[in-house]
């Protein structure tokens, strides 16, 4: 943290990635669970069992409070400059993306490719390479900042 109370970037994304690897590996050795956030939200939504909806809503529920605590922290009002249409709209395309790869990037991301498995890293290939086609259209084709 700089002199002004401002985190480098770098290091809050290091931070981040610390804590979701740690917990994606504490979720599969204390529980034998992938942490795959659409699975576990797919898993709450179609009422699983009490055993299995417990450690997803736990799971979830520890997710959005940790991000809440750091946007506090940091003096944070809002997750994202983007209008609420804006974000319904991306929320539904991400949505139908998870549903369409088979799972998302938390997934195939951060366990599948730790686990070698070659659905994952070959998911998480077309992910990247889709945002970087999208980066690349938007700031050079359509001009955008």
């Amino acid at each position: 943290m700089s002199a002004d109370g401002v985190v480098a970037p770098w290091l809050g994304a290091l931070g981040g990635g610390v804590l979701i690897g740690l917990a994606a590996t504490l979720l599969l050795l204390g529980a034998g669970r992938i942490a795959g956030i659409s699975g576990m939200l797919h898993g709450l939504a179609r009422r699983s069992a009490p055993s299995e909806w417990g450690w997803r809503a736990a799971f979830l529920g520890g997710m959005i409070a940790a991000g809440a605590i750091a946007m506090h922290l940091l003096g944070q009002h809002t997750a994202s400059p983007a209008s609420d249409p804006a974000l319904v709209v991306a929320g539904l395309l991400v949505g139908y993306g998870t549903a369409l790869g088979n799972g998302c990037t938390s997934g195939h991301g951060v366990c599948g490719i730790g686990r070698l498995s070659r659905r994952s890293i070959v998911a998480v290939l077309v992910f990247v390479a889709t945002a970087m086609l999208t980066v690349f259209v938007l700031r050079h084709v359509l001009g955008g900042g």
